[in-house]
């Protein structure tokens, strides 16, 4: 279910009548401008061992180019991304909760958590927060202090009932196996590469939490001159299955 369906469910809501107006390629982020002005973002993945799908995206409509999710040359499959969320990640949507921090009302003490991205310390979550779980376990692609290579993921994922993705996973493919492999947990996509799909939820996911773009023509300044959070030019959001009380208190 959870194969080529989360990028189906992508490309399904594009509109006709876009296009990708620019690109940018920064240190750390990809951005896309498309020909409303509005802007998005997405993890800089980098790979170009395989030709890319199209020559390049600038001047396609948003609806071709977003079969380039499915490219396996990350450059390309970074800047689709970056122009997906271009459209779905707006400052003016109808998110469920702005301003949100990745795990509000979500209970920790006593569970088996799996983070695929090692995200404590960066963005909204702090290592205070799981000092009441059960078990932590995290794992990441590049080497890092205290997690586990992603192969664990294998191993780990299927033990948990609280999985925290990063939203980049959409660029590399593992996305639909790391949905797989959490099929029985409660799932959360979490960092500014998180498309703003409501039809995601449908497939697995209980909670989606990204950013959208608020001070473009600053971020897109600072993404080419260093690596850093872009937090500051952007807004947070959440939407999820199950909006609680004080969920509804918090949109109000």
């Amino acid at each position: 279910m959870a194969d080529t369906a989360y990028y189906a469910c992508l490309r399904a809501g594009l509109p006709e009548g876009l296009r990708v107006r620019e690109l940018v390629h920064g240190v750390a982020w990809t951005a896309a401008v498309l020909s409303d002005g509005s802007v998005g973002v997405a993890m800089h993945t980098p790979g170009e061992t395989v030709p890319r799908m199209f020559d390049t995206l600038v001047g396609l409509p948003l609806t071709c180019a977003g079969e380039a999710l499915l490219s396996w040359n990350m450059e390309e499959a970074s800047e689709a991304l970056a122009a997906v969320n271009a459209f779905y990640n707006r400052a003016d949507s109808a998110f469920v909760r702005r301003d949100a921090k990745t795990l509000d009302g979500v209970e920790l003490r006593g569970r088996t958590v799996g983070m695929v991205g090692k995200m404590i310390g960066h963005g909204n979550m702090t290592a205070e927060d799981f000092a009441d779980v059960r078990a932590l376990y995290i794992m990441d692609r590049e080497e890092k202090p205290g997690a586990l290579p992603d192969s664990a993921c294998e191993f780990y994922l299927p033990l948990c009932d609280l999985v925290i993705i990063t939203g980049s996973a959409a660029v590399n493919k593992t996305m639909p196996r790391l949905l797989e492999l959490s099929r029985r947990a409660e799932v959360i996509l979490t960092g500014p590469s998180v498309s703003c799909c409501p039809g995601l939820l449908e497939l697995g996911i209980d909670r989606l939490h990204g950013r959208a773009v608020t001070r473009a023509d600053a971020m897109l300044r600072a993404i080419v001159e260093k690596r850093g959070s872009i937090n500051a030019y952007s807004e947070s959001f959440v939407v999820e299955k199950k909006p609680t009380a004080a969920n509804n208190n918090l949109s109000s």
